[in-house]
């Protein structure tokens, strides 16, 4: 029996099933890395399709996963890896004690807190922090660099034991995992219980306007239940007494991210950019269907390309390597059709994932140091997203005259 649930309603609002627009097919649990004694192992496959809720705006999987299964012991994500996200943080960090007044008697509250990247920046300030991470690898390796974390799922429930606890969160910030939240409603409920009256909530995810723009199908997992628009996040918040406050934008980061801020309605005003996004969204058809149809037939041209350029580099004898053992180049690779044929290994910086395995492409990860080694004439940056961070990286490998493929959004060799 498969573990998979057909979503028969928007899990926002509570609307008609979700309209679907793009099917990736069946692809194995994206960060499911596969350990080597398991090699013999056939993967399980799951549905990987897109709707739009023509009530609400949301973007949603048409079929999930329970998020214990995708959330397990195993999860390999460590967000310190990234010294591009690791700045990003520091600067939201300064500017929120700024902007906010934080002190030795605020408490700031991060959901997904992760490895305590973001949080250890107010610790080492002398600000109060709480993290609350339910994947025990990252949660431990926080609270060793001193980061209190709660190894749990963030939602209602939890918010309500914290607040009977005392706690009441001055600021909560919810960076990269709005997404992956099956319910949505309860989990912005939490933010309504847990705020202070002035408080603030920062949420930051990829805007589903960019994956549109950019043909950025890869970001699309089972992990991710949700795309969000400024429309529909505004929507969300207001359901449970919030008021989007403001938008910023960042371009550059995860291939076009949104920082949403909010408060409780009625405690403060709108800034300018919350009007100026919502109207580009609306010009850009972001709150219809007919915007979303064709970007099937887009995917579908690209992925054609990608496995166009890779088969000829192949038959022309060249070697290719992949940088980035990322849950969206397990969507990319698997979805596509490349594995071992084509790529003849992985390299990432994160030790909690080399020596394992891409799932169902079965591409072995090894340290970066293995380009230096091994030197392969062509590297497909699956890691995209920070693809300045890598070549910046591998300016050696360059310099010995190894060429990047940058897949999205059309391939191109630099």
């Amino acid at each position: 029996m498969s573990l998979a649930t057909e979503v028969t309603s928007c899990r926002s609002c509570g609307g008609e099933r979700p309209r679907p627009f793009l099917s990736l097919g069946a692809t194995p649990i994206a960060n499911r890395l596969v350990r080597a004694d398991a090699l013999d192992a056939v993967d399980p496959s799951f549905p990987l399709e897109v709707g739009f809720c023509e009530s609400c705006a949301l973007v949603q999987l048409t079929h999930v996963l329970p998020a214990d299964q995708i959330f397990d012991e195993d999860y390999p994500y460590f967000s310190s890896f990234s010294d591009m996200l690791v700045r990003h943080a520091e600067k939201h960090v300064i500017d929120l004690i700024e902007s906010r007044n934080l002190g030795p008697d605020s408490l700031v509250v991060e959901v997904a807190s992760n490895d305590g990247y973001l949080l250890k920046a107010f610790v080492e300030r002398g600000i109060p922090v709480l993290g609350v991470e339910p994947t025990p690898g990252p949660a431990a390796a926080a609270r060793e660099i001193g980061v209190p974390t709660r190894e749990e799922f963030f939602g209602a429930e939890l918010a309500q034991r914290l607040v009977d606890e005392g706690l009441r969160a001055d600021v909560i910030i919810a960076n990269n995992v709005m997404a992956h939240v099956p319910d949505l409603n309860s989990f912005v409920e939490g933010f309504s219980l847990l705020l202070k009256d002035d408080g603030v909530v920062s949420v930051e995810n990829p805007g589903v306007g960019a994956l549109l723009a950019h043909n950025e199908f890869d970001t699309v997992y089972h992990e991710h239940f949700c795309y969000f628009s400024t429309i529909a996040v505004e929507a969300l918040m207001r359901r449970h007494g919030l008021e989007l406050v403001g938008v910023t934008e960042f371009p550059e980061l995860h291939g076009g991210t949104l920082r949403w801020r909010m408060g409780r309605a009625g405690a403060a005003a709108p800034d300018d950019s919350v009007a100026r996004v919502l109207a580009a969204e609306r010009a850009a058809g972001l709150d219809s269907f007919e915007r979303y149809g064709s970007f099937g037939a887009e995917v579908s041209e690209l992925q054609g390309e990608l496995r166009a350029l890779l088969t000829d580099l192949k038959a022309q004898g060249k070697t290719i390597a992949a940088y980035g053992a990322a849950a969206k180049g397990a969507t990319l690779l698997n979805s596509t059709g490349i594995n071992t044929e084509l790529i003849d290994f992985v390299v990432d910086r994160n030790v909690h994932k080399q020596g394992k395995y891409m799932p169902g492409a079965r591409l072995p990860i090894l340290p970066a140091e293995a380009l230096q080694e091994r030197q392969p004439d062509y590297l497909l940056l699956l890691a995209w997203n920070v693809k300045n961070e890598i070549m910046a990286q591998q300016a050696e490998y360059a310099a010995r005259g190894g060429k990047f493929i940058v897949p999205v959004p059309r391939p191109v060799v630099l």
